[in-house]
């Protein structure tokens, strides 16, 4: 296999690989939000959360999702570690933990509204961080070693 080239080893960065998918996340889980505040009157309806952030945190320290942690070469000698087959992405599941009403609806109208601001401030933040890096990416290659 060859070496990859420059173009591939720029896109292969963290911020290409990590941004994108906590944005597309964060879309998600804007959706997730919207359809539970849609049903904030429908009985029995169970509300729905994104989890992502800690899948991530998983990927990225080196912990499959059974809890195995990944193994790590700390000698020239030893015998390559086997990588990891895990890549976070963005799972919804229902919460089924509490009830907010006597018709079981779980959606609490006050929580939903504080989750839609801070998943947008989320959203906002990830949108900045990778425009910053595409815009630094694009400096380097524009300014020509000056």
């Amino acid at each position: 296999m060859s070496e990859p080239g420059v173009l591939e080893q720029i896109l292969n960065t963290n911020n290409f690989n990590y941004l994108p998918r906590a944005m597309t996340a964060a879309t998600i889980r804007q959706e997730v939000i919207a359809n539970n505040l849609a049903n904030v009157n429908t009985p029995n309806y169970r509300k729905s959360v994104v989890e992502f952030e800690e899948l991530l945190a998983r990927e990225i320290y080196g912990e499959e999702p059974d809890g195995k942690l990944k193994m790590v070469k700390t000698h020239k000698k030893h015998l390559p570690a086997e990588p990891l087959n895990f890549h976070a992405e963005p799972t919804i599941f229902e919460d089924n933990t509490t009830i907010m009403r006597t018709d079981d609806n779980n959606v609490d109208i006050d929580i939903e509204m504080a989750s839609l601001s801070k998943n947008q401030i989320y959203y906002n933040a990830m949108v900045t961080e990778l425009s910053g890096h595409v815009t630094r990416l694009k400096n380097a290659i524009t300014s020509n070693g000056q």
